[in-house]
């Protein structure tokens, strides 16, 4: 697996609610972990050859799934949600990531993390592109910000040579 990937589930477990909670956390644009298995039968045919889902969550009917080589965000759109939209960031870009926890009442936990944009290292000028997830109070960001930092790290290292 690329870049430390099958790391991602270690820890990765605590998350708020069952299908009511996930519902009200979709309503407070909050993340909810759902199976790998079953992203990868609603989502399988986007998958790559020889790709694998790690772990993935929803938000009412939107999904953030990392695979061992990338990021997928899904957009459902519409009234009837049969009109989609797919984004991917690969692992290789991200080079940043932050994160902060929930406090008392009623905040939620968040990971920012930045990625390169240009696909071509070489151009004159490098786009970095940020992106905030925003997760449930009781959901532990922890282990999800330790991988994403290693991965930040190990891309930092790669692209300056080091």
């Amino acid at each position: 697996m690329a870049f430390g990937m099958k790391d991602l589930m270690n820890g990765a477990k605590n998350v708020a609610g069952a299908a009511g909670g996930n519902l009200l956390q979709g309503g407070l644009n909050n993340y909810s972990e759902i199976s790998a298995d079953q992203l990868t039968t609603e989502y399988g045919m986007y998958l790559m050859d020889n790709e694998t889902i790690q772990v993935g969550f929803k938000l009412v009917r939107d999904a953030l799934i990392f695979t061992d080589k990338r990021i997928i965000f899904t957009d459902k759109q519409g009234a009837t949600g049969t009109k989609m939209s797919v984004k991917s960031i690969n692992l290789f870009s991200v080079v940043d990531v932050e994160m902060e926890t929930a406090g008392f009442g009623f905040d939620d936990s968040e990971l920012t993390f930045t990625y390169i944009k240009t696909a071509d290292l070489k151009a004159h000028s490098v786009d970095y592109v940020s992106h905030k997830l925003e997760f449930p109070k009781k959901y532990n960001v922890q282990p999800l910000y330790k991988l994403l930092q290693e991965l930040a790290y190990t891309n930092c290292c790669r692209i300056n040579g080091l």
